[in-house]
Parts: C-alpha cells; structure tokens; sequence
C-alpha cells in the first residue's frame, strides 16, 4: 500500500468540485437559455474533443469510459425528450432505463479497471469488441425478449437485501458497489487524478440515474460534468507529465523554464548538487540512488523563505526564490543543508523495509544496520547588473556551485562575493 504522502488533495482539484456542481446545479428547478443549450450540447462536444484528445495521447481507456457515459446520456435522453414533450413515457422507456441502470455501472467500471496495454491498437480493438459484445447481446435480448427480459431485471432477487431506499433495480446495486470498490480499490494502490476522476465519476452517475425523470436537467448537468471530470483529468495528468518529474514529485525542467519567464526584478536562484553521488550510485546502486534523490527533493521542498525547488536534471536542482535578496536567502539555504547532512538514511533489504514511516523511524533510532547521509552543495547568485536574465542567473549559480565544490564540497557559495570571503562552509570539528 502506498504511504498517505502519495495522496494529495491536487488529484481531487477538478473532479470534486465539477461533482459538488453537477449536485447543484441538477437540482434546479429552471435554467437560462444559455445554459441550457450549453448543457444539451456539451456531452456531445466533449465526446468528440475529449476523444480527439484521448486518440492523439494513446488513452484508450478514458475513451472508452467517455464512449460509455455518453451512450447513456444518449439513450436515456432520447427517453426523457419524449417525456417531456407527450407528458407520458415511450413504451420501451422501462426497458431501456433498467438496462442503462445495469450495462452503465458494468461497463463503466469494467473499462475504468481496465489498464491500457503496450499494443494500443490491439487495445482499442479488444475494448470496442467487449463493448459491441455486451451492447448487442442487450440489444438483441430486449428485441427478441422485450417482456421477459425486463420481469427479470425488475424482480428482487435477493430479498433480504432489498431496502426501500431502492430506486433502482436491484441487480444495478450490486454492479455499482462492485464498480465502486474496484475503482477505489485502484485509486488507493495508485493515486492519480485520473483515478479519483473514475470514482467521482461513477457516485455521480448513481445519484443521477434515479432523478432522470424527477430533475428536469439531472441527467443533461451530471453526464456533463461526469464527462467534464474525465477529459479534465487527462487534462490534468498530461500537465503533470509534462511539468512534474515522476521520481522526485518536484516540478521539472519545462516548469522551471515556465517559472523563469515571469519572475520579476528581483530574485535570486539557487542551483544545487547531491556530493558525489556518481560514487554513491555506483557503491550502492541505482535503487538506493533514487531513494537518495527523493530524500534529498522531499527536504528542498521545506525550504523557508518563499523558495521553490525545481528538479534541473539528474542530481542538480534548482531553489527559486522570487522578490528576495541573497542576504534573505541564506539563513534558509544554510538550514536545508544542514538537514540534508543530517538525516541519516537507512540500508535494508526491501522484504525488511517496515510498512510505515512510525515503525521506519523506530527502527532508525535503535538499528544496527548500515546507514549512510550525504551532502550538498549549492551556488546562489541573484539577478543584478551583471546578469540581467534568468539564464545568465543560473549561470552564474553554476558557477558559485563549482566554487562550492572546488572548496570542498557541503557548503553554500556566493557568486561574485568568493574574493570576500562570502563562501559559507561547514564548521568543522577540532
């Protein structure tokens, strides 16, 4: 199980509050033209530019989820136009509302659950196929058998856990609770905007089915927004792809750049570098060296002062600090490398590694088994009349962060100042 620190309150940032929304907005009475005309238009318009979206980034299963929401938006609204303009329901509306309420659920969280594989045209077709598969098989079953088949989806198969709360068929709670639990089950073993998208998702479309008939714009406003979730949510990863390194959970290189652009006059830059860790690396190996890199990222993150960490590349980050002076900053730069020196980062095998940080940091305090720390160097320079761009700042961090090593290593040091004695060194013992 993944610790809690993976679970961010950001992968909920689009879904829940487009949830809260549609939860609102479906329980109004009446809406402006513009609205609903946006409404009737809008699930459409995200089929076709979400699963534009989706076919250019290879997201087979969010198309597919996409294709599923919208076939019951459409079914369902074909029932709820012919409601609203005879004042009765069509003949087959109970058949139809009873298997969107069963195939909805199945295949939502079928496809949700579904993981893309390496092949992606074999994946799309294997996905289309279950679909056509299921769909025909309910379609041909409600032309051939229209009456017994909807005795048998309407009759309570399970008395005893049947509640009067049901307002739906009772074969459609089990599918839901499966759905659900599936989807959660997956969001928990891998946070992911995605992943909570799927699951807010799926509660909306639960509390919407019962209204379809009772709220006259229920099932316009949630298939809107349930859609809405999905399309944000890729939306959203392929931000953090682009803008987050994946092992260190930092910003990137891109998003440095991005911020570079609007700093203002004043600002000063920070570049950093783990001490040795080629040898490190190389002693211990790439796994431990990653876990040094995320130790290392997760103290630069707490940096006081208004700093920013960015991940630059390979053992080099970059602490951002805008509308500050140098003099400000190196209280802050000074404590985080001290923090890094001392932490003491502990060597187990993984079958030993304890589940939780409470029993890890017992085991730090009383272990016997190998611990190792590392250092780093940082060189800080600030924009000035000497280096006037974000790129010449670095630069001249660069700079100071090759005085910091050429003087030892484990310290901090001032570009422009070295000739005054501005490097800043760990006091050593005597």
């Amino acid at each position: 199980m993944p610790r809690l620190a993976a679970y961010r309150p950001g992968h909920l940032l689009t879904s829940l509050p487009l949830l809260l929304a549609g939860l609102l907005v479906a329980r109004l009475g009446q809406l402006n033209e513009f609205f609903l005309s946006l409404f009737n238009v809008l699930p459409t318009l995200l089929l076709l530019l979400g699963g534009a979206f989706c076919i250019a980034y290879g997201r087979q299963r969010e198309l597919a989820v996409l294709v599923v929401a919208y076939l019951a938006y459409f079914l369902l609204d074909i029932q709820v136009d012919h409601f609203r303009e005879q004042g009765q329901v069509r003949g087959d509306a109970a058949l139809v509302f009873h298997l969107c309420s069963l195939l909805l659920p199945l295949l939502y969280g079928l496809f949700g659950a579904w993981r893309e594989r390496s092949h992606l045209l074999q994946d799309l077709v294997a996905r289309a196929a279950v679909l056509l598969a299921i769909g025909g098989t309910a379609l041909a079953l409600a032309r051939r058998f229209p009456e017994a088949l909807q005795a048998w989806l309407v009759t309570v198969h399970w008395p005893l856990w049947h509640g009067q709360w049901m307002n739906l068929i009772q074969l459609a709670y089990p599918l839901f609770l499966l759905a659900g639990v599936l989807l959660l089950v997956q969001y928990l073993r891998q946070p992911r905007p995605l992943h909570a998208a799927l699951f807010l998702g799926l509660l909306g479309q639960l509390w919407m089915l019962p209204k379809v008939f009772i709220l006259p714009h229920a099932l316009q406003v949630m298939s809107s927004l349930v859609m809405l979730m999905l399309v944000a949510a890729v939306a959203h990863e392929a931000y953090q792809m682009a803008f987050r390194d994946e092992l260190t959970g930092l910003p990137g290189r891109r998003a440095l750049n991005d911020r570079l652009e609007r700093l203002g006059r004043n600002y000063v830059l920070a570049m950093t570098d783990v001490d040795h860790f080629k040898k490190f690396n190389d002693t211990h190996g790439h796994d431990v060296g990653d876990q040094v890199l995320r130790l290392v990222a997760s103290l630069l993150r707490k940096v006081g002062g208004g700093g920013r960490a960015y991940r630059y590349g390979g053992e080099e980050f970059t602490l951002v600090f805008p509308g500050k002076s140098i003099e400000e900053c190196l209280p802050h730069l000074e404590a985080v490398r001290q923090a890094i020196e001392s932490y003491s980062l502990q060597l187990r095998d993984k079958q030993s590694r304890p589940k939780d940080d409470q029993q890890g940091r017992s085991r730090r305090s009383g272990s016997a088994a190998q611990s190792v720390s590392v250092t780093i160097s940082i060189g800080v320079a600030e924009r000035d009349a000497g280096q006037r761009t974000p790129v010449e700042v670095i630069k001249a961090a660069d700079q100071a962060l090759y005085a910091a090593k050429g003087g030892g290593r484990n310290r901090v040091s001032v570009h422009g100042q070295r000739r005054r004695g501005a490097v800043r060194v760990k006091p050593q013992p005597g």
